[in-house]
C-alpha cells in the first residue's frame, strides 16, 4: 500500500481462547481426539436446554414482531422489565432509557472502548479477560493498563494499586472490574466493590463492570452488583447478557446498564455517541431480547438458576479435592462462574520440559510450536498437554498475566469424563513439573 493502513494497537487484538483451536484442529486431522476445555459454552459441553425454555421460544416464534427490527436501544418492554429488576435490588434507580442492547457483549465491549478518546485509558485486572484487555490496548495503541488480582488473596483486586496508579496517571479515565471473574472465578466482596466506587468518586473516574456471570455466584460468596453500591454520584456501566445465564451463547444478546449518566456532561456525550453508533446498525437481534422477560418471569427460572449454581459449586469442590495434594500447583477455589485457574509454583517451569507424545507426527508439530522464540512457559505446557491428551486449555499468560498457569472449565456434563479431565490435567501438570531428560 502507498501508505500505512494498520492502526496502532492492531497487534493487541489477540484471543488465545479461540486461537488455540486453530492449532488443535490441525492436530485433529492427524488423528488426535480433542476435548474442548478452552471456551465457556455450557451447551457445547453437554448442558441440555430445559424444555420449558424451549416452549417459551416456540410461543415467541408465533409472534410476527419477533421477526422484525426493534428500537435501536432494544425492545422497549424488555428494557422496562430489566430496569425494574435492577431497581428492585435497592441501589441506584434507572429507567428503560438507561439500557442499551448489543449483539453480544463482544459488540458492547468493542463500542465501549472504541468510542473513548484515544488518550483516555481504562485500568483493568490482570489476569484479564482477553476481550477487554485487547479492546482497551487496541483503542489506545499502548499496552493494556492493569492492576493485580492477588492469587494469595483468592484473586481479589489490589485496591491500593488501583488508587495509586489512577491518582498518578491522569490518562486513566475509568476502572474495569469483572465480577465474578474470568478467568479466575473470584467474587468481589461488597467492601472491596465499595472501595473501588469510592476511588472512582474521589478521582472523578467512571466504572465498567462486566457482570455477565452475576447470576452464577456460589453459596460461598455474596452476590453484589455494581448498581447496589455505586451511589448517585459515580458514572458507571454494567455489562450483562443471557449467554451464560440461560444459557444461550448463540443468541449473541447482551446489554449495558448505564448509571448516573446525567451526572457528567462528558460521560453523557460518550454514552450518546455509543447510541449513535448503534443507530448505524439499526438495532440488535429482536427475538432473543423479546425472550428475556418470558423466560425470567417463568416460576421455574429461579429454580433453574439455583440448580445451575449448585452444580458448578459441587464440581468446584470435586476439583479442589482432586488437586489437594498436588505439590507445585496452586488451585484457588472459584466462588462463581464456571472457570478455574491452576497456577504453577514460581520457578518450576523451564524450556526443557515435555510430556510424552506417542504419535510422532503430532510430537514433531508440538516440538515445532514449542521452539518458537519468546514462547511463555505455560503456553509450552498447554501445547504439550494438547499433544499428549487432546485436552485444550488456555495459558494464564494469554489473559495478560505474568503468572504461569492454565484456565479450564467446570462445564463437562458427563460425570466420568469430567473426573477424567480433572485428574488428567492434574497428573500432566505434575508430570511436566517433574520432567527429567
Amino acid at each position: 500500500m502507498r501508505r500505512e493502513i494498520i492502526p496502532d494497537g492492531a497487534d493487541s487484538l489477540t484471543y488465545e481462547i479461540r486461537e488455540i483451536v486453530i492449532i488443535a484442529n490441525e492436530l485433529k486431522k492427524l488423528g488426535l481426539e480433542l476435548i474442548y476445555e478452552n471456551i465457556g459454552d455450557p451447551v457445547a459441553k453437554g448442558e441440555k436446554i430445559e424444555p420449558w425454555i424451549k416452549n417459551e421460544m416456540k410461543k415467541l416464534i408465533e409472534n410476527d414482531y419477533s421477526w422484525a427490527y426493534c428500537d435501536t436501544q432494544g425492545v422497549k418492554e424488555t428494557r422496562e422489565y430489566l430496569a425494574e429488576l435492577t431497581n428492585k435490588e435497592g441501589g441506584v434507580q434507572i429507567t428503560e432509557n438507561d439500557i442499551y442492547f448489543f449483539n453480544g457483549l463482544g459488540d458492547a465491549v468493542a463500542k465501549v472502548f472504541g468510542f473513548l478518546k484515544r488518550e483516555a485509558r481504562v485500568i483493568g485486572p490482570t489476569p484479564a479477560y482477553s476481550t477487554h484487555s485487547s479492546a482497551e490496548a487496541a483503542h489506545s495503541g499502548y499496552e493494556h493498563l492493569t492492576y493485580n488480582l492477588l492469587s494469595e488473596k483468592n484473586w481479589q483486586p489490589d485496591v491500593d494499586e488501583i488508587f495509586n496508579k489512577a491518582k498518578y496517571n491522569d490518562s486513566i479515565a475509568g476502572i474495569l472490574i469483572i465480577n465474578p471473574g474470568n478467568p479466575t472465578g473470584a467474587v468481589m466482596p461488597r467492601k472491596t466493590l465499595k472501595q473501588i466506587c469510592e476511588i472512582a468518586e474521589e478521582l472523578d473516574l467512571f466504572i465498567i463492570a462486566d457482570e455477565i456471570y452475576s447470576e452464577l455466584v456460589y453459596s460461598t460468596a455474596e452476590r453484589v452488583k455494581l448498581s447496589t453500591v455505586i451511589g448517585n454520584k459515580v458514572c458507571g456501566i454494567s455489562l450483562r447478557g443471557i449467554s451464560k445465564e440461560i444459557p444461550w451463547p448463540g443468541s449473541r444478546c447482551g446489554w449495558m446498564e448505564v448509571y448516573n449518566k446525567d451526572k457528567d456532561k462528558q460521560f453523557k456525550k460518550y454514552i450518546d455517541t455509543i447510541l449513535s453508533a448503534k443507530r448505524l446498525e439499526v438495532c440488535s437481534t429482536t427475538m432473543p431480547q423479546m425472550a428475556i422477560p418470558n423466560i425470567f418471569k417463568n416460576p421455574l427460572y429461579e429454580i433453574h438458576k439455583k440448580n445451575r449454581r449448585q452444580k458448578y459449586e459441587d464440581r468446584a469442590k470435586q476439583l479442589v479435592e482432586i488437586f489437594k495434594d498436588a505439590k507445585g500447583i496452586k488451585l484457588i477455589p472459584p466462588q462463581g462462574a464456571f472457570y478455574v485457574t491452576a497456577l504453577f509454583d514460581e520457578n518450576l517451569l523451564n524450556n526443557d520440559q515435555k510430556l510424552e507424545i506417542k504419535n510422532q507426527t503430532i510430537k514433531s508439530k508440538i516440538d515445532e510450536l514449542c521452539s518458537q522464540k519468546h514462547i511463555e512457559f505455560d503456553k509450552r505446557f498447554v501445547y504439550n498437554l494438547l499433544g499428549s491428551t487432546g485436552i485444550i486449555t488456555v495459558p494464564l499468560t494469554g489473559f495478560y498475566s505474568k503468572k504461569h498457569g492454565i484456565r479450564f472449565t467446570l462445564l463437562e456434563e458427563d460425570d466420568k469424563k469430567r473426573e477424567f479431565i480433572f485428574t488428567t490435567i492434574r497428573d500432566k501438570m505434575l508430570e511436566y513439573i517433574n520432567y527429567t531428560k
